[in-house]
């Protein structure tokens, strides 16, 4: 599904033809016996089987025999593929399984539950999901078999795990070496880079919007942070951010499979499990939310001396100004700003260990130097908000005809540019650009983004008298706190309307009257 052409901008010179699919090809013919993939080694502690360390060779025939169970079951060109997987290998192997088949990824976060999977799937018109039994206390499975059971599009559920229910689709059986389906022989028309390949969802001030990504906007996310921080070839990288965003996608795997290295996945955020991946992998590239940088410095879990690169992840922008200085014998630190779905920016460090302020209207990558790679042009809005465009930035609607129905959608202006919502101040003088404030109604709760009108709306479908209001927070950006009369009761029915966790813990917090 081709929603437009290659845009004319200088990281189409790296990107071109070239498909996830073709990047992974020349990472296994060239090192067929290294270490690509490895789970976090508290794997067990949160979903099920042992931790698994994957060969590109392994991979590889783990990515086809995923593309061949899709096309055995029917599934045709360009279906859309839901996915809700914690951060382990089966997240990775999947999208490329599913890109390989000729398909289009769509990762869900894992907090989702039955009230936003149900809507973005039916939106998305998907055809079938892919899941796991378990994620700690929580059974996607269980979930998806929900939703499909109210969707009528929703052909087939399969799940990664121990004991899937009935009319589930195993799939453990694909990774376990002991099936070997050779991949189904696919030929896209015309230039297989500008098919769709991942679609994520922005939380926009008029609800979330589907933004579909193809083969060469999701690379030159990737190259915006290898080229800013000078990654080497066959990088060792700690990924300790879900893959089910454009940030965490660019940041972890991209980089991954433009180095050709090995992918360290990390799941949540344990110390221990931290220390043990670092150490065992001896990783030369952490990939870390931005907030939790400080924290980890001062708790000397960026101490191995292989270490040469860490990439700070900021889902609020706007925050980056009071982040403290950074201080660090051998690793450079890069701040890689998320506008949400629309773009990330990257910039390294000075040398006083400050952030680099972002320049006012474009930026090249790596910076500081006069022939970088233009990786995105800016532009202050009449509303006074930051508006982007380059080679990364989706500039069309998705699903097609979506703009019929009136619904919340990605939209650009006549000139190719996307407003990011995200108020922004530049200083002509010094021609750099500030981000001042988040989108309007916005809450950001680590990774994840809500509508304060979505999160009323649902706190009142529960109980009237209730109300929920987001405080601020310096590690997660914001926190929930749930006002109730009886907020035990208002947290179980919100359990029960499919709420997300988060706006249900918000009323979890405090003991019910009645039960005293």
């Amino acid at each position: 599904m081709i929603l437009g052409g290659p845009k004319t901008t200088d990281t189409n010179a790296h990107a071109g033809a070239t498909t996830l699919d073709s990047l992974f090809h020349y990472a296994a013919a060239r090192r067929p016996d290294a270490i690509a993939l490895a789970d976090p080694p508290n794997r067990e502690h949160f979903t099920d089987g042992p931790p698994r360390r994957l060969t590109y060779a392994q991979a590889d025939r783990a990515i086809s025999a995923i593309a061949a169970r899709l096309h055995a079951l029917g599934l045709h060109a360009d279906a859309v593929i839901g996915m809700q997987l914690p951060n382990t290998v089966e997240a990775v192997l999947t999208v490329l399984g599913i890109i390989r088949a000729g398909m289009i990824a769509a990762p869900l976060p894992l907090l989702w539950r039955r009230a936003e999977m149900a809507d973005v799937i039916e939106r998305l018109g998907a055809k079938a999901i892919i899941t796991a039994t378990r994620a700690g206390a929580f059974a996607p499975c269980e979930l998806a078999m929900q939703v499909a059971a109210e969707l009528f599009r929703v052909r087939h559920v399969c799940s990664f795990g121990r004991n899937p229910p009935d009319g589930v689709v195993p799939l453990d059986e694909l990774l376990d070496g002991h099936v070997t389906l050779p991949a189904p022989r696919f030929v896209r028309d015309g230039n297989a880079a500008c098919h769709v390949a991942l679609v994520t969802w922005a939380v926009t001030p008029t609800g979330r919007a589907a933004v579909a990504r193809n083969h060469t906007e999701l690379i030159a996310g990737g190259l915006a942070a290898v080229l800013e921080c000078s990654l080497p070839q066959n990088a060792r990288i700690l990924g300790c951010i879900a893959t089910s965003s454009f940030a965490g996608f660019a940041t972890t795997a991209m980089p991954w499979l433009l180095t050709g290295g090995t992918l360290s996945l990390h799941h949540g955020f344990d110390p221990k499990a931290f220390t043990a991946q670092d150490e065992n992998d001896r990783c030369d590239t952490m990939v870390v939310p931005g907030a939790l940088v400080p924290l980890l410095q001062d708790a000397g879990l960026f101490g191995h001396a292989a270490l040469k690169n860490v990439l700070a992840v900021w889902r609020a922008p706007e925050r980056l100004s009071v982040s403290p200085t950074w201080r660090h014998p051998n690793a450079r630190l890069t701040d890689v700003l998320a506008f949400g779905e629309i773009a990330l920016l990257g910039s390294r460090r000075t040398a006083a260990g400050r952030p680099e302020p972002l320049p006012a209207y474009e930026m090249r990558v790596p910076r500081g130097g006069g022939d970088g790679v233009l990786i995105a042009e800016m532009a202050r809005t009449p509303t006074g908000t930051l508006a982007l465009r380059g080679a990364m930035v989706p500039c069309h609607a998705f699903p097609p005809g979506v703009e019929r129905l009136h619904a919340p959608r990605l939209q650009a202006d006549p000139g190719g540019f996307v407003d990011t919502g995200y108020s922004c101040r530049i200083d002509r003088a010094n021609g750099t650009l500030a981000v001042t404030a988040p989108p309007p109604g916005v809450v950001a709760i680590g990774g994840y983004h809500f509508l304060q009108s979505e999160l009323t709306r649902l706190v009142k479908r529960a109980n009237g008298g209730a109300y929920v209001t987001a405080l601020p927070d310096t590690l997660t950006g914001h926190r929930l706190a749930g006002i109730a009369g009886a907020p035990g009761d208002v947290h179980s029915r919100l359990r029960e309307l499919g709420a997300n966790p988060l706006l249900a813990a918000a009323f979890a917090q405090r003991r019910n009257p009645k039960a005293a």
